[in-house]
């Protein structure tokens, strides 16, 4: 007879536990809308609660609003299910759950909140202990709402195709979006050299720990310019924040050994010289951070969390205009989606 070994503690089930429910608020989409315009969620009370030792229960201080959570909720993401409460990215406080984390002011993200399971855009959240990341104390509550997806995209695209190093040409390709922004903090913290490129005249936008030089596309073709600013060298990483649009000039501008990172889309389909590419020996990285767990997703918040303690990492400012209640939750997913450029967070009333 063959002996059946016991479970390892790390891969048995979480007990379950009998936690007293909150009152909690929260967003709800029955089903997907047409467009950005016509999401129209429901607020409703539900009882919230932890079922398992391993889970906390965190009151949301703010929860930031990305462009995935709108896209999910327009159907642009099959596997989004419904009914669901929205949401990637929170603060807050821990109100319920191991006792080493009661009372702890924490910040998270995700690639499945909000998505596959109901997520930040409510008064709380039940997540995985293992999810939390303590917020620094140099950044507020409403700050660290906004740093999830941004920052978690940007760092995981250098994980995957090697973090930037002193003496790197690190290229970004849409610099002011809210991914480029993070790119570049990280690029110049690690001591790259950053160039950025943009759709028309326009400086950088955000904080850097060094010079960011700004190449606008309108005005000069990028690859040759990527080639004439670096004596021919080229870019040693592209991160390419937009996709097909600027596809053929990060393939021009790679250098020897260089690595494109790809997150978005416009068009699927893309023609690129086989022949160059591999005389180039590049390599290209696609990243999608929806396949992250919340687990997965806050080691990756922690490996990062020592820049922002540091000062040499700095969050989205947060402007009084681009804070929501849950009541207006629908004007700011229709702000993500147009031209604002603002770090759009939901803030639940007190």
């Amino acid at each position: 007879m063959t002996a059946i070994s016991p479970t390892p503690a790390s891969l048995a089930p979480a007990p379950h536990v009998a936690a007293a429910a909150v009152d909690a608020l929260c967003l709800r989409l029955a089903a997907k809308a047409e467009s950005a315009e016509r999401i129209a969620p429901a607020i409703e009370r539900r009882p919230l609660a932890r079922t398992r030792e391993t889970d906390v229960l965190v009151k949301i201080h703010a929860a930031g609003v990305n462009p995935s959570d709108v896209k999910a909720a327009i159907g642009m993401m099959p596997y989004a299910v419904f009914p669901r409460t929205p949401g990637r990215d929170y603060s807050g406080l821990v109100v319920d759950g191991p006792s080493e984390w009661i009372g702890r002011k924490v910040f998270g993200s995700s690639g499945d909140l909000g998505i596959r399971r109901d997520g930040t855009h409510a008064s709380h959240l039940v997540v995985e202990a293992d999810a939390l990341v303590e917020k620094p104390a140099i950044l507020s509550l409403l700050e660290a709402a906004g740093i999830g997806v941004p920052f978690v995209t940007a760092i995981e695209g250098f994980r995957r195709s090697g973090l930037p190093k002193p003496g790197d040409v690190v290229l970004i390709m849409g610099l002011n979006g809210k991914v480029g922004q993070a790119a570049a903090q990280i690029a110049t913290w690690m001591g790259a050299r950053v160039l950025g490129v943009v759709r028309k005249e326009e400086p950088y936008a955000g904080f850097a720990s060094g010079p960011v030089e700004v190449v606008n596309a309108a005005a000069v073709d990028v690859a040759a310019e990527v080639r004439r600013l670096t004596d021919g060298h080229g870019a040693d990483i592209v991160f390419n924040t937009v996709g097909d649009p600027y596809f053929q000039h990060a393939h021009k501008a790679l250098a020897l050994l260089g690595r494109q990172i790809l997150i978005a889309a416009v068009d699927k389909i893309v023609q690129f010289n086989i022949f160059e590419f591999y005389r180039g020996r590049h390599t290209y990285v696609g990243i999608d951070t929806l396949a992250l767990s919340s687990i997965a997703t806050g080691a990756v918040l922690r490996e990062i969390a020592p820049g922002f303690a540091s000062g040499h990492l700095k969050p989205f400012p947060v402007l009084p205009h681009a804070v929501f209640p849950l009541e207006a939750a629908a004007d700011a997913y229709v702000a993500v989606m147009g031209s604002a450029r603002d770090r759009i967070v939901l803030k639940p009333q007190e």
